[in-house]
């Protein structure tokens, strides 16, 4: 037989998964074990939610007397140091099972009851804005335990960070990471990818389409927070991809209110058709922002690039395009000059390339800043696949950053550099009168008296 048929033995085998059940509890046992395993990991993944460090126990379905009834939490983490104990009660869902308010409530009263700390819920639904839960249940049971989410996605972007980018010291447990990895990227794990724009996506896509969408018309909440949980999605998948965390920009009022970043998208998908947002990836030039317009129907990615702060505009000019060799020809530069109201000169990249001058505009006024931009067709279905909306997005985002982001690198100035002697002399022979001012044979009360 040979070798290249034969199937490398798995830690995590994905065969033999029979139903949503069974999928929910091998996912649950997999990442939990790894999670005692693998320190480091265990590290990463608990002390976001206020774990102090130390070792990491881990259990699955874990019964617990709620009154008259019997419950049984998916897991239980606790973390041990000393005499601190830090324990979370773990709730799991897989493939397109959502997470259900009543249960959650019941383990948050479990919770309650214990002594435990929290209750940590594991799905595939991303909330629009980090922190958030996607589950509302009664805000009075989270007084005393604090309520954390993560998604699939989530847990796997930090598998692969702490694997391949920060490390794992022994290499029996970097090996065992990888398996986690390897499992949950599998299709059969139900760690689902970004799937679906939800079933308000099609109505509301057709009302934008046709001019008839008002803000107050069901689902456009939802489509908006979809898009938030979109560009969330990206982050995470781009940050896995370039091993560092990469996140969604948002306003601190944003960040305390989110019923005001909707209501915000709500307004502009209703008044222009559009949806925007911004990710921000550490050490580039500048934040992503990503702008869909439903009504053209396309997605346009976008940086705000600082200009050098010296030399003449087609010098500027130069400087950007000399960074953008690689890049399509088809991507948009705009010059943004001081005390201009409204949009700058803008040419496509070829056109630049042949004739910098053609964006420099008044060579008077000083060019601050470019915008540059690529723009390509948006996908309209609802779900993953050719022509999705989804895809559409995750596919500007990447070939953006690809071609362009990490193609710039933003402006410095030059270190002032001492003139030699030889320079000196050259200077001074050629304007006799500035000899004094560059060199000074003055008695000063620093000088050695010896001198």
């Amino acid at each position: 037989m040979a070798q290249e048929s034969w199937h490398e033995a798995r830690l995590i085998p994905t065969s033999g998964i029979n139903g949503a059940e069974e999928q929910e509890r091998r996912a649950t046992s997999a990442l939990l074990a790894v999670l005692s395993a693998v320190k480091e990991f265990g590290r990463a993944l608990t002390h976001q939610f206020g774990a102090h460090a130390g070792t990491v126990q881990t259990y699955i379905e874990v019964p617990f007397k709620l009154g008259e009834q019997t419950v049984i939490p998916d897991g239980l983490i606790q973390v041990t140091r000393g005499s601190r104990v830090w324990t979370a009660l773990v709730e799991v869902k897989t493939g397109q099972n959502e997470l259900v308010t009543t249960q959650l409530e019941n383990y948050l009263d479990v919770a309650r009851e214990q002594g435990f700390d929290a209750l940590l819920t594991i799905s595939n639904e991303i909330p629009p804005v980090a922190g958030q839960h996607p589950t509302k249940v009664d805000r009075r049971k989270t007084k005393r335990v604090a309520l954390h989410h993560l998604s699939w996605t989530q847990v796997l972007a930090t598998a692969v960070l702490q694997k391949e980018f920060r490390g794992v010291a022994d290499p029996d447990q970097a090996w065992i990471l990888g398996e986690l990895i390897r499992y949950l990227e599998h299709p059969r794990s139900g760690a689902l990818e970004f799937e679906d724009m939800g079933a308000s996506w099609v109505p509301v896509r057709d009302a934008v389409r046709n001019g008839t969408l008002r803000s107050s018309d069901k689902g456009v909440d939802e489509v908006a927070n979809r898009f938030d949980a979109l560009l969330r999605y990206a982050s995470l998948s781009l940050g896995r991809q370039l091993g560092t965390e990469v996140t969604p920009v948002l306003s601190r009022k944003e960040l305390a209110d989110p019923a005001l970043r909707t209501q915000a998208l709500v307004a502009t998908l209703a008044g222009s058709g559009t949806l925007s947002g911004a990710i921000r990836i550490p050490a580039t030039v500048g934040d992503v922002i990503v702008d869909v317009d439903l009504r053209a129907g396309v997605v346009t990615c976008s940086v705000e690039v600082e200009a050098p702060r010296e030399g003449r505009p087609t010098t500027r000019v130069n400087w950007l395009v000399r960074q953008l060799k690689g890049a399509p020809e088809t991507v948009r530069v705009e010059s943004r000059i001081a005390h201009q109201r409204g949009a700058g000169p803008t040419e496509l990249l070829r056109t630049v390339r042949e004739t910098p001058a053609s964006i420099t505009g008044d060579t008077a006024r000083e060019i601050r800043s470019f915008q540059v931009s690529l723009s390509q067709p948006m996908g309209t279905k609802r779900s993953r696949g050719r022509g999705s909306f989804i895809d559409s997005v995750l596919d500007a985002v990447d070939a953006f950053y690809g071609d362009v982001v990490q193609q710039i690198k933003a402006w410095s100035a030059a270190p002032p550099r001492l003139r030699t002697d030889v320079e000196i002399a050259e200077i001074i022979a050629e304007q006799p009168d500035t000899a004094a001012a560059l060199v000074s044979t003055a008695v000063s009360s620093q000088d050695d008296e010896k001198h």
